[in-house]
């Protein structure tokens, strides 16, 4: 990359906390997440020149939009600086990342900041269900669903067992996993719960189906939340470093990217002849290579570690190969030889990722950009990865539309 664009630490709020419950809104999360990452980062305020927010559907469940002018009202010395929401089903806190570096790369501004934000335990899950079916193509698919985005990723499981041949116990053990790293991280939506191995098999009554084939246990939770990081040019990167008396070349940047847009439709994307031997979801492999190549790795086995969607297990399941992490059809191997474990190869979802820590959907991809901050940078206390020097992140919106990947190392 031309332009090294820094990572100056960040936070994130505590997802398991129910703001409704607490009498309070959108813009209390958003500020919260925002007070405590000036905090961690040691900046001052008056220095951040730009803000980007990434952010769903708070008009649906919160009634709030404009949400530009919200982080500009959460502190004195924001007034007048310029901000934009940016929106892409789960993948808008990717897209305001994107749009930061961007601002940075060009030379516009050396400081912004990063936001990303959802309230949505506000509503029961039956509605919360039907807003969040806004990221499909309304009215021409999941039609018929109660549960839209269930339905869909059910046809993604079909797909895989009719073509490749799909095993629930494998789907279960990506939950387990993914459960078991969140109890390790203090801010994750499930860091207290106590779930017996019985959750996650074929009883109905413990882990029933949700809709199609998909069960309990393959499902992210609905999430309040929202984390904040900081993107700065090398020129502050550098003054930023002296000042703190933090040596310059361990501040973590962003290596490599990846964006790319598929069709919108889902049955678009399952009906694409595929050669044999080729990824089912080409789009996706490739941008996750794009972020590759342009932070000169040679291949995923060099990564420590990586945070991927896992909005349901098998989207969890799609991503491990199409990383490169195994051939097409055959993530199971690297589910069996746990690989993808805390303390495997390459550790998957070390923070719990979006079934164990939490998925509040417009700030999902800023909490992953932090999350690989904190592994690069030594800051992830339980759950760290050790000697982690580069970590791989996948951050996508609907049903693999909008497809995010970075490089985050040092």
């Amino acid at each position: 990359m031309k332009h090294k664009v820094y990572i100056l630490n960040g936070a994130q709020t505590n997802f398991a906390i129910n703001w409704h419950r607490e009498g309070k809104g959108i813009d209390d999360i958003l500020k919260q997440a925002f007070v405590v990452a000036v905090d961690q980062s040691r900046l001052k305020v008056s220095d951040i020149q730009c803000a980007h927010v990434g952010n769903f559907v708070g008009e649906l469940f919160c009634g709030q939009g404009h949400l530009g002018g919200l982080f500009a009202s959460i502190h004195p010395d924001l007034e007048g600086i310029p901000t934009a929401r940016h929106e892409a089903a789960c993948a808008s806190g990717s897209m305001a990342v994107l749009a930061a570096m961007r601002d940075i790369e060009a030379g516009w501004y050396d400081l912004a900041c990063v936001a990303g934000v959802e309230m949505m335990r506000n509503v029961d899950g039956t509605t919360a269900a039907n807003y969040l079916g806004a990221a499909a193509w309304v009215g021409q698919e999941a039609k018929n669903a109660q549960y839209p985005w269930v339905a869909m990723f059910s046809e993604v499981a079909d797909y895989y067992r009719n073509n490749f041949g799909l095993k629930e116990e494998h789907l279960a053990a990506i939950a387990q996993n993914n459960y078991a790293n969140a109890q390790l991280n203090p801010l994750a939506q499930t860091q207290h719960w106590k779930l017996e191995s019985t959750v996650f098999g074929n009883d109905p009554t413990l882990n029933p189906v949700i809709e199609g084939c998909i069960r309990k246990s393959d499902c992210s939770r609905i999430t309040d939340g929202a984390a904040v990081v900081f993107l700065a040019s090398e020129t502050y990167a550098r003054k930023y470093a002296q000042q703190r008396g933090i040596r310059f070349e361990s501040l973590p940047y962003i290596k490599g990217w990846g964006h790319r847009t598929a069709p919108m439709l889902l049955q678009d994307k399952l009906q694409k002849k595929v050669p044999q031997g080729a990824y089912p979801f080409p789009h996706l492999h490739h941008t996750i290579q794009e972020a590759l190549t342009r932070a000169n790795l040679p291949s995923p086995q060099v990564l420590d570690a990586i945070e991927t969607h896992d909005c349901f297990t098998i989207s969890e399941y799609v991503a491990l190969e199409h990383f490169g992490l195994a051939a097409p059809g055959e993530a199971w191997k690297v589910i069996e030889n746990s690989s993808f474990n805390l303390g495997g190869t390459i550790p998957v979802n070390p923070s719990g990722g979006l079934i164990g820590a939490g998925h509040p959907v417009g700030a999902t991809g800023v909490r992953m950009l932090l999350d690989a901050y904190k592994q690069v940078s030594n800051q992830a206390e339980a759950y760290q990865v050790e000697g982690a020097k580069n970590v791989g992140i996948l951050n996508i919106g609907g049903s693999f539309t909008t497809i995010a990947s970075f490089v985050v190392g040092v």
